[in-house]
């Protein structure tokens, strides 16, 4: 029996909040009223150069400044940022270990059928830092030059047709654009999305779907062509790329980048790192740094975060029971 998508919703919500207040753990050795007082650790699960890595690095520069302590941006890429997020989860629940997360913490448990940590159970919602279109590209030398194009390619060619991905989230807006097109193409895993790009720019894939971050400056120096953004509206700086919905593809699907902390870090310091991001997310040179790269800050509160984590957990969870998608650890 399928279970209704606002039982989900509340399911999760009633986790994320259960989470989100829970009390300071019994090892902490510190006043949280006095934090920080020592480095800060931002675990970002993918390769340097790639929209979360961008985004952790702005806002960690900020973040440090206003906080008076350095903030070290650490790489640990690896299975769709899984590694990273573990690595997280199993910290010290002080505010000095944090993970910036992509929408695949929403994905991922759709699409894993183990994973070694809970989404909501294993963490607390601090700050959704920002959120960014996806743009679906192909070799500049391709005779491709749509969406219906591609398609119409896809299903003449099912057997030659494949896009490279990253990570869970890009795997499932692709799985969901071939739902709703009908195009059948086969995945292939990339450690990276600027290696996911650059197979399609050396031919090694036919197509990709990716964040803006490594995508938008080889669209516009030609080493890419864009089909179209996968957002609510075109993208500013690509004014002649329609969005899929307009190209005939009824997708829409916006990710976001967000700051966690482990489970039971003292709501004290949860409540000023959410303080911190949203007056950072406001700043008129994150804006300026960000906005070319089709990234926008957003520095929402805890709570309204967590109502996203749960919404997006319910809806990709569809996605992947309507496309047999399931991953075994």
């Amino acid at each position: 029996m399928k279970t209704p998508r606002r039982s989900l919703i509340g399911k999760y919500l009633g986790l994320i909040g259960f989470t989100a207040i829970a009390v300071a753990s019994a090892s902490a050795q510190e006043d949280p009223s006095k934090y920080p007082t020592r480095p800060i650790h931002v675990i970002v699960g993918f390769t340097a150069g790639g929209g979360n890595d961008i985004i952790a690095r702005i806002f960690g520069q900020k973040l440090s400044e206003s906080l008076g302590q350095p903030v070290i941006i650490e790489n640990k890429p690896g299975g769709g940022a899984i590694v990273a997020t573990e690595y997280v989860a199993k910290s010290a629940p002080d505010g000095y270990t944090l993970l910036v997360g992509a929408s695949g913490m929403a994905i991922n448990p759709a699409v894993y059928a183990k994973l070694p940590y809970d989404s909501v159970r294993d963490f607390v919602t601090v700050s959704e830092l920002a959120s960014f279109p996806l743009i679906l590209i192909v070799n500049p030398s391709s005779p491709i030059k749509s969406v219906a194009e591609l398609v119409a390619y896809a299903k003449a060619n099912p057997d030659k047709t494949n896009y490279s991905s990253s990570s869970a989230s890009f795997q499932l807006v692709t799985e969901l654009f071939k739902q709703r097109t009908g195009a059948p193409m086969q995945v292939i895993p990339y450690k990276g999305a600027n290696d996911s790009v650059m197979a399609v720019i050396s031919g090694q894939v036919t197509a990709t779907i990716a964040d803006a971050g490594p995508t938008l400056s080889q669209v516009l120096g030609g080493q890419a062509r864009a089909l179209a953004v996968a957002a609510p509206k075109r993208m500013e700086e690509l004014p002649d790329v329609p969005t899929l919905k307009e190209a005939g593809a009824d997708v829409d699907a916006v990710l976001w980048s967000g700051l966690f902390a482990p489970k039971d870090t003292p709501p004290a310091i949860v409540k000023k790192l959410e303080g911190e991001i949203m007056g950072i997310a406001r700043l008129a040179d994150v804006t300026a740094r960000l906005k070319p790269l089709g990234i926008l800050p957003v520095g929402n509160s805890s709570e309204e975060f967590g109502r996203i984590l749960a919404s997006d957990i319910a809806r990709w969870a569809e996605v992947a029971r309507a496309g047999h998608i399931r991953v075994e650890q």
